[in-house]
């Protein structure tokens, strides 16, 4: 078996697509899969698959939630090992200086590539600082100006639709709640 992050996009923000955790779990329970638990209330769901390939399992997700839930499913699907290296591959000094930093993780829907992905953001000189890694985006804003930040433009962009963020601490948690599942 193999364990994986369900990263859903667009639910419970706004108002919209809203899903209670407790529905999002039964769902994925009975789709199949095993050990399924959420975090938090922004469609985090770890899960264990014996499929293999990610992007059959990227479908058959988004088509079953698209169905029970009535509204378009896009998900990203990361296995166990790939947030490890998404966490370990972090810029250094990536999210330690909380105080003076947002900091958060784009994750990236295939078959968008970070390179393809890193033309469509911008940053905003002395604000912003963003830095393409091989599966994900990290971004970091300056807490005391992140009004100015420019992460919100990325949201009316085309390209958003194949990206969902997570902040850093939550990207974190997200691993240690895989890791001690399996130790």
């Amino acid at each position: 078996m193999t364990q994986y992050l369900v990263l859903l996009r667009g639910i419970n923000v706004g108002g919209n697509n809203i899903i209670k955790m407790v529905d999002l779990k039964a769902s994925f329970e009975a789709m199949g899969f095993a050990n399924v638990r959420t975090y938090i209330q922004s469609g985090n769901v770890l899960l264990e698959s014996a499929e293999k390939d990610k992007n059959s399992l990227t479908v058959r997700i988004e088509k079953d939630l698209s169905k029970r839930f009535n509204f378009q499913a896009r998900v990203v699907v990361i296995s166990q090992k790939e947030l490890a290296a998404v966490v370990k591959s972090a810029p250094v000094g990536f999210g330690e200086d909380d105080k003076k930093f947002r900091y958060d993780v784009i994750f990236l829907k295939e078959p968008l590539t970070p390179k393809e992905a890193m033309q469509s953001v911008k940053v905003r000189e002395g604000v912003d600082a963003a830095h393409a890694g091989k599966q994900a985006l990290y971004f970091s804003r300056l807490i005391s100006r992140a009004s100015q930040s420019y992460l919100t433009k990325i949201i009316g962009m085309p390209v958003y639709q194949n990206m969902t963020i997570r902040n850093w601490n939550t990207t974190t948690k997200l691993l240690a709640l895989m890791e001690g599942q399996n130790g």
